[in-house]
Order: structure tokens, then C-alpha cells, then sequence
């Protein structure tokens, strides 16, 4: 294994431990740093490493140490291996409000995905086309989690919840004009949801939300 003292200390004990292994947040990271982790997982295929918020940069440096690894560009994620793990616990939907909520929404959808949950995804269901979303109530009502990513007004997650009795991870974006203050409107909106059973991350933080409802959606 590489030295990675000057930057980094892994904790590949944590999938052991807590059930859920490490991920690499890469944003802030240098391509080298990035590399040398990905040399130091290369050993451990028992455990899966994620890899998120990887620029094109840091995507080059993990696929050089890593040629077969997963990778998203559009959700700026890598898995490591790349072998999806077969599902266990519950379906975890994901529903993005609109076409430019996808990347975050992605990125919760593969975080879920290769935590074990069985997961799908719904594109462009935002409040704006409510019959758009209400042609999907026999999926949503199937689902033991979901994820909704939505920026401009945040609306989405209470109108869904209000249609479910599964929990919903509300995720909001930073997408929308300079009101929406880069998501703040949209966490806002989704804090202050009217819908009881909403749980909201960060603005942008696809990997959390994917694996909060993982968590929430693990078999019992």
C-alpha cells in the first residue's frame, strides 16, 4: 500500500464497523492525492470505495490506477470495483424535478445502488407538470425510500411525500435563477415542508441523500 500519511488515513474498517464503507471526496483533492488513494483500495476489492465530486482531472488519475472502475461523468462518480453488489432490503426510487437536477440526482441514484439497494430513476417530473408525476404513483408507492432532487422552488419532495408512505430524502439543487441563491431556497422550501416523513441534505449532496435512503431502505 502506498504512504499516504502527508494527506490521508483510510478507514477501510469501516464497512465492518458501521456497515457501510468510506467514500473519497474528491472535490478540494489534488489528481495526485486521488491516485494514491485509488492505489491504496486497489488492494482491497472486498470493499467498495466511491469515489464523488470527480472532476474530469481526478477521473483520469483514479481510471490510470484504475482502468476497470465505474465511472459517471455526468454525477462525477467512480466505483471501485465496479461490480454492482446484488440488491438486498428495499427499492430505492430516485425522481429528479427536472433535466438539470440529474446530476445530483445521479449521483444518489449510484450511491444507493452500490450500497445494495435495488434502485430506479425518474427524470423530469418537476411541480410545473403535476399530472407528470401523478403518472407515477403505482412506482413511487412501490418504493421503500426516495430520493427527490429538485432547485428552483424546492416544491417537489412535499408534493410526493403527501402521495406516499415511504420516507422521502429531500435533496435540494442549485439550479435556478439568482433567487434560488445557488439552492438555499430550494433547502428552505424542503426544511419547512407542510408533508410530515421529509428528511432533507445539504444543497448538492447527492451521496448523502443516496445514502440515507439506502439506510432507511436496508433490509431488517
Amino acid at each position: 500500500m502506498p504512504d499516504l500519511s502527508s494527506y490521508a488515513e483510510l478507514d477501510l474498517d469501516r464497512s465492518a464497523r458501521r456497515g457501510y464503507p468510506e467514500a473519497v471526496y474528491c472535490a478540494g483533492k489534488t489528481p495526485e492525492q486521488v491516485a494514491g488513494i485509488a492505489a491504496a483500495v486497489a488492494g482491497r476489492p472486498d470493499v467498495i470505495t466511491l469515489f464523488t465530486r470527480a472532476s474530469p482531472a481526478h477521473a483520469a488519475a483514479v481510471l490510470e490506477v484504475l482502468p476497470t472502475a465505474f465511472h459517471d461523468d455526468d454525477a462525477g462518480l467512480l466505483a471501485w470495483p465496479p461490480e454492482v453488489p446484488a440488491p438486498t432490503g428495499g427499492p430505492v426510487l430516485v425522481l429528479a424535478a427536472g433535466t438539470s437536477d440529474l446530476p445530483y440526482a445521479r449521483e444518489a441514484l449510484l450511491t444507493a445502488r452500490y450500497l445494495g439497494r435495488d434502485t430506479s430513476l425518474i427524470v423530469d417530473v418537476g411541480v410545473a407538470g403535476l399530472h407528470r408525476v401523478l403518472g407515477h404513483l403505482e412506482v413511487l408507492r412501490r418504493a421503500h425510500a426516495i430520493v427527490v432532487a429538485a432547485g428552483m422552488d424546492g416544491a417537489l419532495p412535499s408534493v410526493v411525500a403527501g402521495l406516499v408512505s415511504a420516507p422521502v430524502v429531500a435533496l435540494p439543487t442549485s439550479v435556478g435563477y439568482g433567487a434560488a441563491f445557488e439552492g438555499l431556497a430550494a433547502l428552505l422550501a424542503m426544511l419547512n415542508a407542510c408533508a410530515p416523513g421529509v428528511a432533507v441534505v445539504n444543497i448538492d449532496n447527492g451521496y448523502g441523500a443516496g445514502h440515507l435512503a439506502a439506510q432507511i431502505a436496508a433490509p431488517r
